[in-house]
């Protein structure tokens, strides 16, 4: 059965073709650890677990990547606000990450990299960039060279000259152009956790994180490289550009982005202040109902959030497992095989998960007309 998943890159729906038949290496961007997640930052763990889970069951070897940045400018704000140093509070947020996300009952990916335990590739990723032209040192901090990319803005469909890396205060003065991004930051007063580096002590850039995190476990070339929406530009633009510019290959072959839940049409946000936590819906709802929810959208588009949706889709689950609890076993019933390839194809197909809802609904709905021997079995 071909699989077929919509690129970003391309904009076009390709068939899935890793570097190494039969293994596809599947990186997904996880969470900045500041704070608690909230149900939104759930969606790429669910949609990207249960696409590994779907291609081990075709016969594929997946190997799922979801990174921690427990790294960041937020960090060091909310650990200073909570009273305790950058490190301790990074690791007491990603073990509630943890705890949380085991709850949804999918497991866990192969592997979750921490941005503070790649220290070593990072610099030497950064080191090769220097090395190439591509990146230069100023004042302690390290910058890429975006003109020194000839493809950048590739992903985003954005024009170089119109873009803002969003960096914080104070660097433009530092940057040989205002495209330009830090690789490495040279410590600040304040920042109370730092590494040593060639250029001094200071910390990663967030962009080369992923880079180095990505290379480390998947090499470069990899068949997915996954993410919301929101980090299409500057963070998924600029591993593009980091990794291209120092391996002369891509970095993933298909990137594959997923859509926002939202409350009023506004992207659910620790910023915005509109968030609903993972654990309070897990809390009042359980981890069958948050994944169907989660997955009850098509991947790629925005999904609406309202208590009311999480009641729908607890409703929902309950049908499902009534109906497979009391379902008599035997033999499958024809039409049974039948439904099963279609909700197969429908995953297969760019991973439309609303369409296999709908495909075993279908089965429910006739096998509470008729007995249908064999749910259990071939489903």
């Amino acid at each position: 059965m071909a699989i077929r998943i919509q690129d970003t890159l391309s904009g076009k729906i390709r068939a899935l073709d890793p570097r190494e038949p039969g293994r596809v290496g599947i990186y997904a961007c996880g969470p900045t650890v500041y704070g608690r997640i909230h149900i939104g930052n759930a969606r790429p763990y669910v949609i990207f677990t249960l696409l590994e889970r779907f291609l081990d069951h075709q016969g594929l070897e997946a190997t799922l990547v979801i990174n921690v940045t427990d790294i960041n400018d937020k960090i060091y704000d909310a650990a200073r606000e909570a009273g305790k140093s950058s490190d301790e509070y990074a690791a007491e947020m990603t073990a509630a990450y943890r705890e949380d996300t085991d709850r949804l009952g999918i497991g866990r990916p192969d592997s979750e990299p921490l941005a503070s335990e790649a220290i070593g590739e990072i610099v030497s990723l950064i080191e090769d960039l220097i090395e190439g032209g591509h990146a230069y040192q100023a004042n302690g901090d390290v910058y890429f060279r975006v003109r020194s990319f000839d493809g950048y803005g590739k992903l985003s469909n954005r024009d170089p000259a119109e873009m803002d890396q969003g960096e914080e205060a104070g660097t433009a003065s530092l940057k040989e152009d205002q495209l330009d991004f830090a690789l490495w930051k040279g410590q600040k007063e304040g920042e109370d956790t730092a590494w040593d580096s060639p250029w001094g002590k200071g910390r990663p850039g967030w962009h080369i994180e992923c880079s180095a995190m990505s290379e480390k476990e998947l090499g470069a070339d990899f068949a997915i490289h996954g993410g919301g929406i929101d980090l299409v530009f500057p963070h998924h633009e600029n591993e593009i550009a980091q990794t291209e510019a120092a391996r002369a290959v891509p970095l993933a072959r298909i990137w594959m982005h997923n859509g926002m839940v939202q409350i009023d049409e506004e992207k659910m946000s620790k910023s915005v202040g509109n968030i609903f936590q993972l654990s309070e819906a897990l809390d009042r709802f359980g981890g069958q109902t948050v994944v169907a929810y989660l997955a009850s959208g098509h991947y790629r588009q925005p999904l609406a959030f309202s208590e009311e949706q999480l009641q729908e889709a607890d409703a929902r689950v309950e049908r499902i497992r009534n109906y497979f609890r009391d379902a008599p076993s035997g033999d499958p019933d024809p039409f049974l095989v039948e439904k099963r390839q279609e909700l197969l194809d429908a995953l297969a197909d760019d991973f439309n998960t609303p369409q296999a809802f709908a495909v075993l609904f279908e089965i429910v709905a006739e096998g509470n007309k008729r007995e249908l021997p064999g749910a259990r079995e071939v489903l």
